[in-house]
């Protein structure tokens, strides 16, 4: 036996029937602190300091890209056929 219940709610209200508490104020709460504290460390930083804080796997990353890129060209000769 095969038995399907199509349930049309919001996500509110699914919430307030299976009983779970509603912690929307405290993510307001939560979510007024942590802008607070971002724009705090944001005016305290200059751009330099954000840029090496944020993106630092990124640079990296492309500098290593770079250097792949410079080492395949030079290894490869006129005469070199490609694999």
């Amino acid at each position: 036996m095969r038995i399907k219940l199509d349930i049309d709610c919001t996500p509110d209200e699914a919430r307030r029937f299976l009983g779970l508490p509603d912690v929307q104020p405290l993510q307001q709460a939560l979510l007024r602190e942590l802008q607070q504290q971002l724009s705090a460390n944001l005016k305290a930083m200059d751009a330099k300091t954000m840029i090496d804080t944020w993106l630092p796997a990124t640079v990296k990353g492309f500098e290593q890209l770079q250097q792949l890129f410079v080492t395949q060209l030079a290894g490869r000769g006129a005469g070199d056929k490609e694999p």
